[in-house]
């Protein structure tokens, strides 16, 4: 395939993955929406009275970053597993693998889609926590790196859980037992410096405390650990997860049998 026909398949699969998604927007867009809201009122208004200011902001501000990256991780995921497994189930992807298409094509396509859906959610996050509190944007470039590379890196992992998934039940496990406690225990509610010596050390072998605390830094300008480490850490996840789905892709793992 020459280039501009590769740009073609690949803004063709976009656009169904973005199709796919804003289609049925109450059940993709609207959910989280009402979630983050949620956490927004009971977090914030109710329960940060009570706690008062973390890291020299009231607590709402704090938790804000955390829950906007919480949205993006979320929807990033979701998105991908879910889409091509589907793909996989209906045995249409086996139809794309045996087009002159390249496999990384395919694997783009897919990834821009979920990392569309991941930003505009936690665009919509952003905007919904604009009324419950102010945010000042200390570190733009350093605010929109985070997001693009953690939609990215997240937008692989679902691909990747997708490839391995046999069953639907096989999609949800990661999300329920691996994705949401991680999320919880990544400093969105708390900051890290407040735990013990024992569980803060565990607490940095979490990876998402790195992205919630590069992006807290971005809005806010103070983190948790270094900012810079953090980044190249998230880049690195990105790339060695891209050339893993990549790999399985071509391989045709979980798909021909």
């Amino acid at each position: 395939m020459s280039a501009r026909e590769q740009w073609v398949a690949f803004l063709t699969i976009v656009t169904k993955e973005i199709r796919r998604f804003t289609r049925i927007w109450p059940q993709t867009l609207l959910p989280p929406a009402i979630t983050m809201t949620l956490y927004f009122v009971i977090f914030g208004n109710l329960i940060g009275s009570r706690i008062g200011e973390m890291g020299g902001f009231n607590y709402m501000q704090y938790i804000v970053p955390g829950l906007i990256m919480m949205s993006v991780i979320q929807n990033s995921y979701g998105n991908v597993v879910s889409s091509f497994f589907s793909t996989k189930f209906q045995h249409s992807i086996e139809e794309m693998l045996v087009s002159p298409m390249p496999a990384h094509v395919i694997l783009n396509g897919f990834i821009v889609g979920g990392m569309v859906r991941g930003m505009l959610v936690g665009l919509i996050v952003s905007l919904l926590s604009l009324f419950f509190t102010q945010l000042s944007m200390q570190h733009l470039l350093i605010t929109i790196t985070v997001v693009i590379l953690t939609a990215a890196l997240f937008a692989l992992g679902g691909f990747i859980n997708a490839i391995f998934a046999n069953k639907f039940d096989d999609i949800s496990i990661v999300p329920t037992f691996i994705l949401t406690p991680l999320t919880y225990l990544g400093g969105v509610f708390y900051s890290i410096d407040l735990l013990p010596d024992f569980w803060r050390m565990v607490s940095l072998a979490n990876p998402i405390v790195y992205m919630v605390n590069a992006f807290r830094y971005g809005v806010l300008g103070v983190s948790d650990v270094n900012v810079y480490a953090s980044l190249g850490a998230i880049l690195a996840f990105v790339v060695a997860f891209y050339l893993l789905a990549l790999w399985l892709l071509q391989r045709g793992t979980g798909i021909r049998h």
